[in-house]
């Protein structure tokens, strides 16, 4: 196909009701609108993200977003080439509703409909931003999910590597929650630690130790709420400087095991001589300034290119899934009606479970 395709995103597979249209041709792609509605200030009051009251929102939401973006790029269902619709991995109940809305939408207009993994979205999205050639290195790291792949093609992923418990979203988000800062955790914990000392707390760097790529963050969350109970017992609270400290400090441990695992992920994708090296960072964490450094000089060590996409398509967005939903079109990729939602949806079908389960389901 040398003709440019448009589709419809649908992305619902946590705590964003997102829709977007995106047409693509073989060689650039181009976003023609995007709308996200968030749900923070549902999930404020409990300190995460609660299945049910998002699974709800999108319900409500997800009709409203799709007419949104159809109006902002100016067209009509009938326009369209194709839609896309995240079918997993992600909270059940959010998926499902994107799922169901999306194939409500396919029914009605005779389009095609085409089942994206929401991974997929994030990892393929260096191609939307950034035309980049397979194969290439990527790190997906954000509240659910962190991991290292060789990205061979649209449905093509081999695993190096990823953490065997808490991603780093989750340990940011549950750091923030110990220290009384404000959710999503991540941007709260980044803020408070430009005042703090990196080096205050001697925190672990977990799985160093260890060969490979596999990461772990439970450990490091358990060793702040340590340091943070023994501030409390000391001083009798916990002054404002110390948290800083705490923050700056946790950040540099997170910052400081990335930077190590993606030095051993590079040594086993450059083994293979890629024609044109990159390393890619995708997913909401990658937008955290001293971790997005650390992975650049990392990157000018080994030579290798290093990209990122915006802050707007780092975190969940449907533009990553309609463009996912036309290179899986491309690629062949035909999806029934009966399309179900899939709590968990590894990206390499070859490789073991990764141990536990994120906010975004299985860790694979």
């Amino acid at each position: 196909m040398t003709e440019a395709l448009t589709f419809l995103g649908i992305e619902s597979s946590c705590d964003d009701t997102a829709a977007a249209v995106v047409r693509a041709w073989p060689d650039r792609a181009e976003v023609l609108a995007s709308v996200v509605a968030g749900q923070v200030a549902l999930h404020a009051p409990y300190g995460g993200v609660v299945p049910e009251i998002a699974a709800r929102a999108h319900a409500e939401k997800l009709d409203t977003c799709v007419e949104a973006a159809l109006a902002e790029a100016g067209l009509a269902l009938a326009d369209l080439d194709g839609i896309a619709v995240t079918a997993g991995p992600g909270l059940i109940g959010g998926v499902m509703s994107g799922v169901m809305c999306a194939r409500g939408l396919a029914a009605g207009s005779g389009v095609p409909l085409v089942g994206v993994n929401h991974l997929a979205g994030h990892a393929l999205t260096p191609r939307l931003t950034d035309a980049l050639a397979f194969p290439y290195l990527i790190l997906l790291v954000s509240g659910g999910h962190c991991q290292f792949l060789i990205a061979r093609g649209p449905e093509s992923f081999q695993r190096l590597g990823g953490t065997i418990d808490d991603a780093p979203g989750e340990a940011f988000d549950k750091t923030a929650k110990l220290l009384g800062l404000a959710q999503p955790g991540g941007p709260s914990v980044e803020a408070e630690a430009l005042a703090g000392n990196p080096k205050a707390f001697p925190f672990p760097r977990p799985l160093l130790d260890r060969p490979g790529c596999d990461m772990s963050f439970s450990g490091l969350k358990t060793a702040l709420l340590r340091a943070r109970d023994a501030e409390v017992a000391a001083h009798g609270g916990l002054y404002r400087q110390t948290r800083a400290d705490l923050c700056a400090a946790f950040q540099q441990a997170v910052a400081d095991v990335l930077a190590e695992k993606t030095r051993r992920a590079l040594k086993a994708y450059l083994a293979e001589a890629p024609e044109v090296p990159a390393l890619a960072v995708a997913g909401g964490v990658a937008a955290n300034r001293q971790i997005r450094s650390s992975l650049e000089a990392v990157c000018a060590e080994a030579g290798v290119r290093f990209t990122a996409p915006p802050l707007k398509l780092c975190t969940d967005n449907a533009a990553m899934i309609a463009f996912a939903g036309i290179e899986r079109f491309r690629a062949g990729t035909a999806t029934a009606a009966d399309l179900v939602a899939r709590p968990r949806w590894p990206l390499d079908q070859t490789a073991p479970a990764m141990l536990g389960a994120g906010k975004k389901g299985a860790k694979a």
